[in-house]
């Protein structure tokens, strides 16, 4: 089977996590809140295997959180040749009986020290943000994830 690796982009709008797993399972981009359910019901059907200590919050409060669209934040890549249209990509990775993904996966590897060389990622430790409440800066997760306890603001966006 012929194919190339190739980078396709996510839309960056905090659901792009569910859009890139919905884009290689489904091809849609737009899989993000019907993929939120299936999370937030699998959850709510198991409060004592989802339980807060798991989750990090109660059951329901995760899984009203999981369905807010503007929660979270990946890259997907696989088409049959260079420049194909989006149309003609595909997920297919054949497991060789050493549990390895062969070909397929040494080019995804490269892609992606590739894309690290570049600096093609964010790097959550450093970027730069700002409140869509308050406008103050932060940077990094860290500051993000302290103004959020701090404020209860949870509206952020990268500044370019």
């Amino acid at each position: 089977m012929e194919g190339s690796i190739v980078r396709r982009v996510i839309p960056s709008d905090n659901s792009c996590l569910f859009n890139a797993v919905g884009y290689v399972m489904d091809h849609g981009k737009n899989k993000a809140a019907e993929l939120r359910q299936v999370i937030a019901a699998t959850v709510a059907s198991d409060p004592t295997k989802y339980s807060e200590s798991f989750l990090g919050k109660p059951n329901e409060e995760y899984c009203a959180w999981i369905l807010n669209l503007d929660k979270w934040g990946v890259w997907v890549w696989m088409s049959p040749a260079d420049g194909a249209s989006e149309e003609f990509d595909q997920t297919i990775f054949a497991v060789n009986p050493d549990r390895t993904i062969g070909t397929y996966g040494s080019l995804a590897l490269n892609l992606v020290k590739d894309q690290q060389r570049k600096r093609s990622y964010t790097d959550t430790a450093n970027f730069t943000l700002h409140c869509g409440v308050c406008q103050i800066g932060v940077i990094g997760q860290k500051e993000a994830v302290e103004h959020a306890q701090a404020t209860g603001h949870v509206n952020f966006q990268e500044y370019k």
